[in-house]
């Protein structure tokens, strides 16, 4: 494992730089690196912010030694070993490998703690499902051949429930204290409420959040495609040029209330031979939220952005909910970088020939 100190101070600041371009995203500014400089050595992601805050506490990106403790010596073949270890048992613990390797066990955390991975979940799905996955994303890839412009066309829709815990991600929330504040965070009320939400994405427009009956059924859902086609969407397409709005597509996904006759005969009637469903012109293949940019990206996003702080109310949660999108709206580019993430999914999931394919994004 190549260590920041072993770089040349030109391959330094390099390293320096595509992680100001990447905004301080490590994976991001190592995957830009690897593009411009295919025949360097690459360094893992720490290594990026590793040279970058060096520079910024001590101004310089020549490695500083501090005095302390000396560290126990490690030696090429030793890595090797411990990497070898892990190679055969991804998740073996570092105090088997102390033991086996007769190192201290804080060494072998040195040595992996620069590449920690972890287990990625991702959507069960039954064999069947990753064949119509391909295929699907064959079909998407040929319609963005024929047509540059397809994912501009094409109308994403889902809905979500919200509810006053939300998401919660603990890994990325900490406390910075001299002493323990024995922080907390309160969950599983008895007091409970929720909205269930539509949102919308068509070209670099965000359509939505629009407000759903709590229990959306095949009349309902049916009830609000009229509604969309009446009210919301005239007002979305305004000013979108002639040709998209007569191109448009309608996507959404395999949920009961979207599978109902009154839903798939109304998306029959409003965008003949141009919708994505189940049991539609084009089969939405069931299982598949990482193809669908709203699932992917948004509901998580606003999700974790809402509960991030305890909300105590329904309108509170409303009020959030809006404020959010509004925020995303706000953000030049911010979809246009989500549809190139829907390319790479689509041509990643194609390239891993019927086999789950997220983790490798």
């Amino acid at each position: 494992m190549m260590e920041a100190e072993d770089y040349t101070f030109a391959e330094m600041a390099d390293i320096h730089f595509f992680y100001g371009r990447a905004s301080g995203n490590a994976h991001e500014s190592r995957r830009l690196y690897q593009e411009i400089f295919p025949n360097r050595r690459l360094p893992c992601s720490r290594t990026f912010s590793r040279i970058t805050q060096r520079l910024r506490e001590r101004g310089t990106l020549v490695p500083v030694i501090d005095g302390g403790r000396p560290r126990s010596a490690r030696t090429v073949q030793q890595e090797q070993r411990i990497l070898a270890h892990v190679a055969a048992n991804p998740g073996t613990g570092t105090r088997r490998i102390s033991s086996a390797e007769g190192v201290h066990r804080s060494t072998v955390w040195r040595i992996l703690h620069e590449d920690p991975y972890h287990l990625q979940r991702v959507q069960g799905l039954k064999q069947e499902d990753l064949l119509r996955h391909v295929r699907f994303c064959q079909w998407c890839l040929e319609q963005c051949f024929r047509h540059p412009q397809f994912l501009w066309k094409l109308l994403f829709t889902d809905e979500a429930m919200f509810t006053r815990d939300g998401i919660f991600n603990f890994h990325y929330v900490h406390v910075w204290a001299h002493a323990n504040p024995h922080a907390i965070r309160e969950a599983r009320q008895q007091t409970t409420f929720s909205i269930n939400v539509w949102v919308g994405i068509f070209g670099d427009r965000l359509t939505g959040p629009v407000r759903l009956p709590e229990r959306l059924t095949g009349p309902t859902y049916g009830e609000f495609l009229e509604r969309l086609t009446r009210d919301i969407l005239p007002d979305v397409l305004d000013d979108v040029p002639f040709q998209l709005r007569v191109g448009m597509w309608f996507m959404h996904d395999g949920a009961p209330p979207h599978f109902s006759r009154i839903a798939r005969q109304y998306l029959n009637d409003h965008f003949p031979g141009k919708w994505i469903g189940r049991n539609g012109p084009v089969a939405w293949p069931p299982r598949s939220s990482d193809l669908s940019l709203i699932d992917f990206y948004l509901w998580g996003h606003v999700k974790n952005e809402i509960c991030s702080t305890p909300v105590t109310n329904f309108d509170e949660l409303w009020e959030r909910i809006v404020a959010t999108f509004d925020d995303i709206r706000n953000r030049p580019g911010q979809l246009e970088r989500v549809r190139e993430s829907m390319m790479r999914r689509l041509n990643g999931c194609v390239a891993a020939d019927c086999q789950h394919f997220e983790h490798l994004m």
